[in-house]
């Protein structure tokens, strides 16, 4: 079976997978690995200053890569020093790690260090729950590295520094003062970052864009919803304003959409309405982006609605090769000011031009199905309901997708879908309209309760926030007069077999004054 094109198991690399190696002349990015044991839930201040604060290095002796195990300054190992390499990348665990160095010490050579405290870091950083370690073993650890710096070169020993900090060694330990006294030893003077003990903020107005990118990409991609990184990356873009193109905002504005999360940062939308004012005709699809972040969290700006609205704007995208998601985007945030801006009297997206904004499930919900809960749920409602008093997957105007949908009668009995139109009007009609409307067409108007699953994944993290997508899609249905009933992932995962599930729903159900079977109607 071909599978999707962006579906896991296809063979086109992500950007920041996995850790790079910067060669000649090229580049240095951060190993991804190294993010992951900075930006882990579990991730202290001090750890967050320690990455922002320290100078990056160049890790071309962590690991293999294309130019081969070449540790700096000599040649090829021979091959018991390369196969240890690939003993301690390959590691399970830190003990393993640990009994690796200390049974070869014929074997190990200076380079083989970082590579175990990156090991390290990717052990305790690759799972939401580490593993706990035994302090004898950072210890015995930390042991082996002091007794053996004396013979590192100045690259190593700053690349194990840069790493012990990472890891959260403590800065007065004896790992770091010994490394931190061979630094001094062996590279020039410079005075040190100075961290202060009330330090909780780094000062990302020193950090490249680049980086910012990488850390903003790796909060999204991993629903990281950390405070203290996104007010870094907003201060960061409040302060290199001018500096910053709109295609590159728009890569920092996305965890703040996709993560629910409005900066405390003052100056945060401003920025971005005088960047939007100054770049929206120059990328049309970036400028959109932006505004498709903000649309999340609810600050559309008026002025940069009325550029993308415009009949040149939308001329200007047409012919563009991204026509149909700019389009799709558009749709969505015309739909945002019908229900959310009931005062706005700029251009709207015309009529022809609108299409269906999510016309089928996301492509999260596709790659995750065998781990979700709609087909139990499915089922659970069959024997429960019937068949024919649900509708599952059905996309309703303007286009949002749902999971399960009921139609219910004004006295709580929950109907066949056949015999109801089970789409509200969109754009919806005001109350009083709406009302009228159904007193001339029938008298009993049914009521459209959508079930809707809130899995794991449709949370940030930390499982408490709903992703900003999520929230929007919950808003919007509320707001075009669908009946919510969510069925959170904790409920759903606490029910041990359909019986229990079926009970469950029952209970959900009946909390709304539902009713079915022969006595429902």
């Amino acid at each position: 079976m071909r599978r999707p094109r962006g579906e896991p198991g296809s063979r086109a690399p992500r950007p920041t997978e996995g850790a790079t190696c910067a060669g000649p002349g090229e580049p240095w990015s951060p190993p991804n690995s190294m993010l992951r044991v900075l930006l882990s839930a579990q991730a202290s201040a001090a750890r967050l200053s320690g990455l922002l604060l320290l100078p990056p290095v160049q890790p071309c002796c962590l690991g293999p890569s294309k130019w081969g195990d070449r540790p700096p300054g000599g040649g090829l190992h021979a091959g018991p020093v390369q196969g240890l390499q690939r003993l301690l990348e390959q590691a399970r665990s830190p003990g393993e790690l640990l009994r690796w160095l200390g049974q070869n010490p014929t074997k190990v050579r200076a380079h083989h260090y970082p590579v175990a405290l990156r090991r390290l870091g990717q052990l305790l950083g690759s799972q939401p729950r580490p593993p706990p370690v035994e302090q004898a073993t950072l210890q015995d650890l930390s042991q082996l590295i002091i007794r053996n710096c004396p013979s590192f070169d100045p690259h190593t020993v700053h690349v194990c520094l840069h790493l012990a900090v990472l890891l959260g060694f403590p800065s007065d330990g004896p790992l770091m003062c010994a490394l931190e006294q061979e630094r001094r030893f062996r590279l020039p003077p410079k005075p040190p970052p100075t961290l202060q003990p009330d330090l909780c903020e780094a000062r990302p107005e020193e950090l490249t864009p680049n980086v910012m990118v990488l850390l903003a990409q790796h909060l999204a991609r991993h629903r990281l919803r950390e405070p203290q990184l996104l007010e870094a990356i907003a201060h960061f873009l409040v302060v290199q304003e001018a500096q910053l193109s709109s295609k590159v905002v728009q890569k920092l504005v996305l965890p703040f959409g996709r993560l629910n999360y409005l900066p405390l940062e003052q100056q945060f939308m401003p920025c971005l309405e005088r960047i939007l004012a100054r770049e929206a005709g120059v990328a049309p699809l970036a400028t959109v982006n932006i505004l498709m972040s903000l649309c999340q969290l609810r600050c559309l700006p008026l002025r940069a609605l009325h550029f993308v609205f415009s009949p040149s704007f939308i001329n200007h995208i047409s012919g563009t090769p991204h026509a149909l998601i700019v389009r799709r985007y558009l749709s969505l945030l015309d739909t945002a000011v019908e229900l959310e801006l009931p005062g706005y009297r700029g251009p709207r997206l015309p009529r022809r031009q609108q299409v269906p904004i999510f016309p089928q499930p996301l492509i999260t919900d596709r790659a995750r199905c065998k781990y979700s809960h709609k087909d139990i749920v499915a089922e659970g409602l069959r024997q429960l309901l019937g068949e024919e008093k649900y509708r599952q997957d059905l996309t309703v105007p303007p286009g949002y997708c749902t999971d399960f949908l009921l139609c219910v009668s004004s006295s709580g009995a929950v109907l066949p879908v056949r015999t109801q139109d089970p789409f509200l009007p969109y754009p919806p009609r005001s109350c009083a309209q709406g009302q009228a409307a159904s007193q001339s067409t029938t008298h009993d108007p049914a009521q459209r309760v959508v079930l809707m699953l809130r899995e794991r994944w449709h949370f940030c993290r930390d499982g408490r926030v709903l992703l900003g997508s999520r929230a929007l899609r919950e808003r919007h249905l509320g707001l075009l007069g669908y009946q919510l009933l969510p069925l959170p992932f904790e409920e759903l995962e606490s029910q041990r077999g359909l019986p229990q599930l079926k009970s469950y729903l029952r209970q959900k159900l009946q909390a709304l004054g539902l009713r079915w079977g022969p006595e429902g109607g």
